[in-house]
Formats: C-alpha cells, structure tokens, sequence
C-alpha cells in the first residue's frame, strides 16, 4: 500500500518547539518512526512536510494522480481554519486519518475545533508521535474495508 504523510507548519521544528507540550523527540526521530512502520506493514509511505498552505493543497492533489492509496495528515494550526485544506482532502477518495500529538481537546479553545476533520475518515489525537503508527494502522484498516 502506498501511503502519503504530510505534516503541517512548524512540525519540523519537533524536539525545539514547546517541548512540554510536543515532547523532546526530534523531526529525524519521526521520521525514523514512519519508515520503520512502512517496513512492518509492507508500505510505501512518504512523508511531506511544508509551512505553506498552498504546497500542502498540491500534494494533496498530487496524490489523486500518483498511485497513493491512504493519507495521514498532521495539518498542524492549519486544523483550525483551512477550509482550502479541507477542500482539498474532500476532493480525494481514499482513506485519510488525521493525526494530532497533543490532545487538542485539553488545549486553548481554538485548538478544539478543526475544520479538517470532517474530511477525513478518523482523527487519532494525544497519543504523541506513536499516534502517527496508529493512523497508519487505520489507513490500512479503512482501504481493506474499502477493498471487501
């Protein structure tokens, strides 16, 4: 299965940014993460990660064309307010969990509302960066419930 990750603004800044919040571990141990759960599932996952909106849009569109068959989507502040993003998620039909590693819930207000969400078919949050594991667990799960 081939699997796309995107991350939001400011994601690569983990292991700096608020680490009481985000934790201490960095954007390469992630990403180590992810590879390793592509090789235990027999995936291709690829991760993208930007700070502009409108690139994050692209590759969500890209994805339409290029054979990817799950996304999992960290939209970081963008949850909150872009109906573009959500837009471009709703105009994809594949299986798309969205993934938070705080608890969103447990944060300021604004935090609590994603506008993204109702685009995607699940939202994993405040499971910290194993939570990426299991959205990966549950785009696989979603496509082979597709696939029946």
């Amino acid at each position: 299965m081939k699997i796309l990750v995107i991350n939001g603004p400011n994601l690569n800044f983990l292991g700096i940014r608020e680490k009481q919040v985000y934790g201490t571990q960095n954007y390469d141990d992630l990403l180590r993460m992810i590879a390793e759960k592509g090789a235990e599932t027999g995936s291709v996952v690829e991760v993208f990660q930007s700070n502009h909106e409108g690139a994050i849009i692209d590759r969500i569109q890209d994805a339409y064309y290029d054979g990817t068959e799950g996304i999992v989507i960290n939209p970081g502040a963008y949850t909150h307010y872009s109906y573009a993003i959500h837009d471009a998620l709703a105009s994809v039909s594949m299986p798309k969990v969205e993934i938070h590693i705080s608890d969103i819930t447990a944060r300021e207000e604004f935090r609590k509302v994603s506008v993204t969400r109702p685009a995607c078919d699940d939202q994993i949050y405040g499971k910290g960066l194993e939570g990426y594991l299991l959205a990966i667990d549950r785009v696989i799960e979603l496509k082979k419930r597709v696939e029946k």
